[in-house]
């Protein structure tokens, strides 16, 4: 029914370890999202996540059992780079990634997409937030993500909420991970 539905992430372990190759199964249909919004605009930003989801997923697949969660990946690469890290590798394409993904304000699933991927890609890409009038109306927006299917408004947006339980929990333990090792950058493009 709803795009992002079909591919919800797991609910966390209580020790809060995100395997990887699930992450990399559901966040790989996140850039579909941005077909949503109807708008070329949107574009760079959906060629950005799928190369981040690329470059962690080349790192996951030289050895799966070695970086069977995301923050194997952070430790062996905080270790492997040394002075470089965390501004290279896996750990730099996620930290990319959770910045995308991760709007500080009203989620873009809901009644102001504009405004939510507004504040989350503000800090990232100064020059992009004039371009996000471009976002669609409502109805449009939704009739996208239920991929075009006669469904309730309420049916669609409780299928994105089903989505953004697990998805948005995940990603705030990823920004705990990056907090916790000290990997947090601040810098724009």
């Amino acid at each position: 029914m709803a795009l992002l539905a079909e591919h919800l992430l797991k609910p966390l372990p209580a020790d809060k370890q995100i395997e990887t190759g699930p992450f990399l199964e559901a966040v790989s249909h996140l850039p579909p999202f941005f077909d949503c919004l109807g708008s070329p605009v949107f574009t760079p930003i959906k060629a950005d996540i799928s190369g981040n989801i690329t470059k962690i997923k080349a790192v996951y697949d030289t050895n799966p059992a070695k970086f069977r969660t995301l923050q194997n990946i952070l430790e062996v690469e905080k270790e492997m780079y040394g002075a470089q890290w965390p501004k290279v590798g896996a750990t730099l394409a996620l930290m990319w990634l959770k910045s995308v993904q991760h709007p500080k304000e009203p989620s873009p699933l809901r009644d102001e997409p504009s405004r939510a991927i507004e504040m989350a890609l503000k800090k990232y890409h100064p020059d992009l937030p004039a371009a996000l009038y471009a976002a669609p109306y409502k109805s449009d927006f939704l009739k996208a993500l239920s991929k075009g299917q006669a469904v309730t408004e309420e049916e669609c947006l409780e299928k994105t909420r089903l989505f953004l339980v697990n998805f948005t929990a995940t990603i705030d333990v990823i920004y705990e991970m990056y907090t916790k090792m000290n990997a947090e950058l601040s810098y724009k493009v």
